[in-house]
């Protein structure tokens, strides 16, 4: 996602232009003087109180004594990765008034704009200050406009920017008030796994905040909202609160809700132990490993992953499955003797699955007759071997989201669509006791914290969350969902900071956000909704042989520490505290019994198995 350039809406003559100018001029663009009575309305915008009344994402945002254009102190923003480094104020204005905004800059593509006008928002920038620059824009608010948010950023892969003596004059805004609560909270319909509640709006209130237990869970704009990811037969208590640009209201008196009882669906009803260990078995093919016999799996693994059930074509949805070749894997059981290893597995409680795609094995089903061909060709492989169910693990190409598909609630994308609609055709052939899981990696889900398909202009990488979706659409079919920790570059977290994988600060954040939700692509009006504890497991490589981002017993123990039991956390504070958390995952069962059994041995010592 690193970019190094500015973006394509300001390339060609434009760009040229406006470059010029800058040059030319000094200015990003010209702007009437302010009238004598106006005031400056940015807070702090010379940075002498440090960065009081700013946020800057990503962390990257601090306060230097040098250089400056005046005063003692200027700001200094650092872009990192896929951050932007934007330092944001929001500012109270009045409507139908104009205003002219104003800053100081050094560096390379620093943009100074206003957002929330109510009109046309307005950016300026300037491809390379060597020195104090001074950018300056003017916009006139809407006739409804009491706020807007006024910012500066750098561009992506680029090094720090300067900026100081920021400035927004023009006629200043009435004081906000806060709204009043809101009133009438009630739980009008409940599911196994969801409640949905509606109040009655208050005067002033820009949006609503809900809570569950105390905790806020939800960002909406409308006077209803369904609150997913709850467990089956259990009471839950919820409150709501008004926001607007002045805070935020007292929270409703609580409302308690219980959950109806679960048909079996996601993850109840399959038959796990309260903490499961999962791992994938290489059984159609060989690598450095070594090839393990089914019958030889250790009774530590609670779920045994096939991999891999791979396509004919990207495109054509037929998954076939055959094991290791002889000349491959000299020691390669039967057919008959795998079966009956599997029915013995079964037997003992196990749970065997296939799991389709892997690194090479790209699924596109880009059509209905594709996703067809999926179905079947997928059930006559858990009816050939007797299996318990599947495993989703489509990587690299195999899911992105069409420009303009920006509701993961909504896919409009056929791939999606017609995976989600495959996955539950399936479910509902197999019923209750089918066992589904899902291993994405980070890319494909915590990343669409910052990021959601190709964007709202485009030009990101379409897979950016692109699990989303498909998570959402299933989640009360999933028994578990394993995102790979590794293999991942550096992912934000919801302390927007960057965590790296290899250590349980890692694992600690990533799961933190999948257990308490998140706002896709940082809009509070689309959160994702957390998980069950029981639906999620962690998943790592079982030896430095098998991925980047090895972690060692010692880091995995205090991942697990701080996640179930609050303790061990270092520099990240979760939001919450899951006994119930189902397990860990590794790839592989292979490499795990190659590294001497670390992985396996370490999980049964924590959890007593």
């Amino acid at each position: 996602m690193e970019r190094t350039g500015p973006p394509a809406r300001f390339s060609g003559l434009l760009a040229a232009f406006s470059a010029a100018l800058l040059v030319a001029g000094g200015l990003a663009a010209s702007a009437p003087a302010a009238a004598a009575a106006d005031a400056d309305l940015a807070r702090n915008g010379g940075f002498e109180a440090g960065l009081d009344g700013w946020s800057c994402t990503g962390g990257g945002g601090a306060v230097v004594s040098t250089p400056v254009h005046g005063g003692t102190s200027a700001l200094k923003a650092t872009p990192a990765g896929s951050d932007n480094a934007q330092c944001s104020q929001t500012v109270t204005v009045k409507p139908d008034s104009t205003y002219t905004l104003s800053a100081w800059v050094q560096g390379s593509y620093v943009y100074l704009g206003a957002s929330g006008t109510g009109t046309t928002d307005v950016s300026t920038w300037t491809p390379s200050a060597t020195g104090w620059q001074q950018l300056t824009t003017t916009f006139r608010t809407g006739a409804a406009t009491t706020s807007v948010t006024i910012y500066t950023h750098g561009w992506y892969g680029t090094p720090a920017y300067y900026a100081d003596d920021l400035s927004l004059t023009g006629p200043g805004g009435d004081p906000v008030a806060l709204p009043a609560t809101p009133t009438g909270l009630k739980a009008a319909a409940t599911t196994s796994s969801s409640v949905a509640l509606s109040w009655t709006g208050t005067t002033g209130a820009t949006g609503y905040n809900v809570y569950r237990g105390g905790t806020k869970v939800l960002s909406v704009t409308g006077t209803s909202a369904t609150v997913s990811g709850l467990a089956a037969s259990t009471a839950y208590s919820f409150q709501v609160a008004a926001t607007n640009s002045a805070g935020e209201s007292a929270k409703t008196a609580a409302v308690t809700a219980t959950t109806t009882a679960g048909g079996g669906g996601g993850g109840d009803g399959a038959g796990l132990p309260a903490h499961a260990l999962v791992g994938y078995l290489h059984s159609s093919f060989a690598n450095g490993s070594g090839y393990t016999r089914m019958a030889d799996v250790p009774d530590s693994w609670d779920v045994i992953d096939l991999a891999f059930g791979e396509p004919t074509s990207v495109t054509s949805g037929d998954i076939r499955f055959s094991l290791c070749p002889v000349t491959e894997c000299p020691n390669v059981e039967s057919a008959a003797e795998f079966k009956a290893a599997i029915k013995a597995k079964q037997a003992a409680g196990k749970k065997v699955l296939i799991s389709i795609g892997g690194q090479n094995g790209q699924v596109q089903l880009s059509t209905t007759a594709a996703r067809d061909a999926f179905v079947s060709s997928v059930s006559k492989i858990i009816d050939e071997y007797g299996l318990d169910g599947l495993d989703i693990d489509f990587e690299g190409h195999s899911l992105s989201l069409n420009t303009g598909d920006t509701d993961f609630r909504n896919p409009t994308t056929p791939v999606i669509v017609n995976l989600i609609s495959a996955v539950k055709t399936l479910k509902a052939k197999y019923g209750d006791t089918f066992v589904l899981t899902m291993a994405p990696e980070t890319f494909f889900v915590q990343l669409g914290y910052q990021y959601y398909g190709s964007g709202p202009w485009g030009g990101q990488d379409p897979r950016a969350g692109a699990y989303l979706p498909v998570i959402h659409a299933l989640r009360d079919d999933l028994t578990l969902l394993h995102v790979q920790d590794y293999n991942s570059g550096s992912i934000m977290g919801l302390d927007n900071q960057y965590h790296s994988m290899g250590g349980a600060d890692f694992h600690i954040a990533m799961t933190d956000m999948l257990l308490i939700g998140f706002p896709v692509a940082g809009d509070t009006t689309k959160v994702f909704p957390a998980l069950r504890p029981d639906q999620v497991s962690i998943g790592l490589p079982a030896s430095t042989q098998a991925g980047n981002g090895y972690t060692s017993p010692a880091e995995v123990t205090k991942a697990l520490n701080c996640l179930t039991k609050k303790a061990d956390c270092g520099s990240y504070a979760t939001h919450g505290t899951w006994p119930g958390l189902r397990g860990l995952m590794t790839w592989s069962i292979n490499w795990d019994r190659f590294n001497n059994g670390e992985f396996s041995k370490n999980f049964d010592a924590y959890f007593g198995g």
